[in-house]
């Protein structure tokens, strides 16, 4: 969980009181018609007492960071996440609307409109609240399954038909342990059957006791050839500060520890072959890969030694990034399965085209990608880090059917 500087929090801070000012500029404006001062007094005192509350409770928050116990450190920063971005958007939009609309009327007629304006402005303040809204509450766990049909030539004809589910980014952690959400999601996965079953990292936000009770639950995950995993940035302890190394260790041994308790072959800088009726291909996978400020753990020609003579390998690489960088056209890998982006949790669907500002910092940042011979593919994640809702980009199972082309 990234930390901010006090700086930083600041400038949020001041941001939301400037958005709120002129929000409260054009309220007033829209209330004008309203003669009782009984209600407008009671909706002045309603909107400054949230803004100002909410400002304190950020300013609060981060003074006393580093006194608050982990587990509730993080429920009450994905808490004040979600609050701000449900008030600062949708008064933005607000503001921006109706001072477009206000001043280009008043340009054009030279008088400004006491209804239409402020009904226009209001509507295009409230739906991005009620879509944020949907977002948290609704569309965060509608669990989205994304069929794939990849064709590739290298494929042994014995593995044609092979069918894989790919999971990723679970952060256990942002579901506070209720369990039977992330069983629904559990029983979609083995109602497709899958060969494989693969994870592509960030189990948790932090911390090990995030894993408290989910071994219960994640080992029913079920693959009829097995199921394999790799680490993600947030697996490490990297974002957190501990009293001792050993603390840190110990921590990151225990997240190491809980794949095999739920099943998983955990493949650190390591490969596997598969056979099938003499005929192989190769699962890798490397630790968390990542250009900075993410640490490169990953050694890809480590998990490459003992399986250069294997014609179809399946690299599973948790950044995106690492195929860009490693992968394609500097080794024969078919197939590279990563995660990381979420998609930003956020995006625009329309007509089969999708859109997310994660783009502008990821080339390749959900979906399938091919170059030549070799595919890539970028899960949208299961879970939710920081903003705790999916704005067009709902949690992903993607199931991957291989065909010899």
């Amino acid at each position: 969980m990234r930390s901010y500087t006090f700086f930083a929090i600041v400038l949020l801070c001041l941001a939301i009181l400037l958005i709120d000012a002129l929000a409260f500029y054009w309220l007033k404006s829209i209330m004008e018609p309203i003669e009782s001062s009984i209600i407008k007094n009671t909706i002045y005192i309603a909107f400054w007492f949230f803004t100002i509350g909410l400002i304190i409770s950020i300013l609060v928050l981060k003074i006393r960071l580093e006194s608050i116990s982990p587990y509730r450190k993080q429920l009450l920063i994905s808490s004040l996440y979600g609050l701000t971005v449900s008030s600062f958007i949708p008064k933005l939009i607000f503001v921006v609307v109706i001072s477009i609309l206000y001043f280009s009327n008043f340009l054009i007629s030279g008088e400004k409109s006491l209804l239409i304006i402020p009904l226009v402005g209001v509507f295009f303040g409230f739906l991005p609240f009620f879509v944020i809204v949907y977002a948290v509450f609704r569309a965060v766990y509608r669990f989205k399954v994304h069929k794939v049909v990849i064709k590739a030539d290298l494929l042994p004809q014995n593995f044609n038909g092979l069918r894989i589910v790919q999971i990723s980014d679970l952060h256990l952690g942002s579901f506070n342990y209720r369990y039977h959400i992330l069983q629904r999601a559990i029983n979609t996965i083995n109602n497709l059957k899958p060969d494989f079953i693969f994870f592509t990292g960030d189990l948790v936000n932090n911390y090990a006791w995030e894993l408290n009770g989910w071994e219960n639950v994640l080992k029913t995950l079920t693959a009829q050839q097995g199921k394999y995993s790799v680490l993600g940035n947030h697996d490490y302890g990297d974002y957190s500060k501990w009293e001792s190394e050993e603390e840190r260790r110990r921590n990151f041994s225990d997240i190491k520890d809980f794949h095999a308790q739920i099943g998983f072959k955990l493949l650190l800088n390591e490969a596997e072959c598969i056979e099938n009726k003499g005929e192989k291909i190769a699962i890798l996978g490397v630790e968390n890969w990542g250009n900075p400020p993410f640490k490169q753990y990953g050694d890809l020609q480590k998990a490459l030694k003992g399986v250069d003579g294997i014609g179809f390998k399946i690299l599973l690489s948790h950044d995106p990034s690492h195929w860009s960088e490693e992968v394609v056209d500097k080794t024969n890998i078919a197939l590279t399965l990563s995660g990381h982006t979420h998609g930003m949790q956020a995006g625009i669907n329309i007509k089969n085209r999708e859109w997310s500002p994660i783009k502008y910092k990821y080339k390749h940042w959900a979906g399938l990608y091919r170059l030549g011979h070799q595919f890539l593919y970028v899960s949208r994640g299961l879970g939710w880090m920081g903003f705790p809702g999916r704005l067009g980009m709902r949690p992903e199972i993607t199931f991957i059917e291989l065909e010899k082309e």
